[in-house]
């Protein structure tokens, strides 16, 4: 075992968007002292050893022990400050991903964090507890919803530990509400048959699986509209970049605002960091400008996502990439609003952990490497 076995397996799994879409997941590899982490903002799908961020593991152990101001935002900002100082020398030109304490504290060596939509039908469903403890028993940890960050990975760790004296053995995987799952072995074929499971176990109880067929990226009136948008996301010596997209499931879910419902809000922190948290509907095209400007004074940020009744919806970004990065990830959020529907509907993220994301410096960290062009 070795990092090159990281790098081979973060690859295949960033490769696949069945578990990666755009920066989502994080990878590890430790050893006794050592931990390699995937750096924030890095692709896993086309990362090297360079992109892996080397950690002193005696270092991390010492944040269990620090004292945290109570404030969040000067908590978060000190924890930081000493994942930072955690990095060995050599290191100090990369920011190590927000999730390296959750990856310590996990015994075996390899740690595969991705964001499955399929997962995710289970974690960002009403059921989802009750139907994660039916289809797993005691081979999945649940993690209700929370902040991501210093307060999540304590949860973790108490919940693991707690886990651990109650059932005599670790967990096979950890599901997090809203979020994802980690999974850790000791071997990469440990985390393949771990993931395998998971996935058919789960995808053999979805009643509905999402219709993307009929995929067009123009329409009648897409350039008119298109244009529109980017003038009011920019300026004129900078427009933004606007990306169309209608297909069978946008179709169904743009025909009212009824039938948007299951996709208006977030379902976890990376929809809100590449497609926002709460995707603007508007009924015609008449109804664009008002409906925008209301937008812009009530958030007090443009929208990253426009859905046009009967039409399809338009990705905008600063540039072609964070726009198509929207697109991209709106979709995956239909896709977990098919998912959703085999356990009990969806359940969003709670208003208070959605103005965290959108006010999170690591986010805004992680969306800027992301999509620049």
């Amino acid at each position: 075992m070795s990092i090159k076995d990281l790098v081979a397996v973060s690859r295949r799994y960033g490769a696949d968007p069945d578990y990666v879409v755009a920066g989502g997941g994080n990878t590890s590899w430790k050893t006794e002292t050592e931990l390699y982490i995937k750096g924030s903002g890095s692709s896993l799908e086309s990362i090297d050893e360079n992109g892996f961020v080397c950690m002193d593991r005696a270092k991390l152990a010492a944040v269990w022990t620090a004292s945290y101001p109570v404030d969040t935002d000067a908590r978060e900002s000190a924890v930081l400050v000493d994942l930072m100082a955690a990095r060995f020398p050599g290191e100090q030109d990369k920011r190590p991903s927000v999730e390296t304490l959750l990856h310590d504290i996990l015994p075996p060596a390899f740690v595969v964090h991705t964001h499955p939509a399929l997962v995710n039908g289970i974690t960002c469903s009403a059921q989802g507890e009750k139907a994660a403890r039916r289809l797993f028993g005691e081979d999945a940890l649940w993690i209700p919803s929370m902040n991501p960050g210093y307060v999540l990975s304590r949860a973790v760790k108490e919940a693991f530990e707690a886990h651990c004296a109650r059932t005599g053995r670790a967990p096979a995987f950890i599901l997090l509400q809203n979020h994802g799952i980690f999974i850790a072995a000791d071997s990469v074929a440990g985390i393949d048959a771990i993931y395998g499971r998971v996935m058919s176990t789960i995808g053999n109880r979805i009643a509905r699986a999402p219709d993307f067929s009929g995929a067009v990226s123009t329409y009648g009136a897409s350039a008119e509209i298109a244009a529109r948008l980017a003038a009011l996301a920019g300026n004129p010596d900078a427009p933004a970049s606007v990306v169309f997209r209608r297909d069978a499931e946008l179709a169904r879910l743009t025909a009212d605002a009824a039938a948007f419902a299951p996709v208006a809000s977030a379902y976890s922190p990376d929809h809100i960091v590449y497609a926002g948290s709460d995707p603007l509907f508007v009924d015609s095209p008449e109804g664009i400008e008002a409906a925008w400007r209301r937008f812009l004074d009530t958030k007090k940020r443009t929208p990253k996502i426009l859905a046009l009744r009967g039409t399809g919806i338009f990705g905008i970004g600063a540039n072609e990439k964070a726009a198509r990065l929207a697109v991209e990830l709106f979709m995956d959020a239909a896709k977990v609003a098919a998912y959703v529907e085999s356990f009990g509907g969806p359940r969003f993220m709670s208003q208070d952990q959605i103005d965290f994301i959108n006010n999170w410096e690591v986010e805004r960290y992680r969306s800027k490497i992301s999509t620049k062009a």
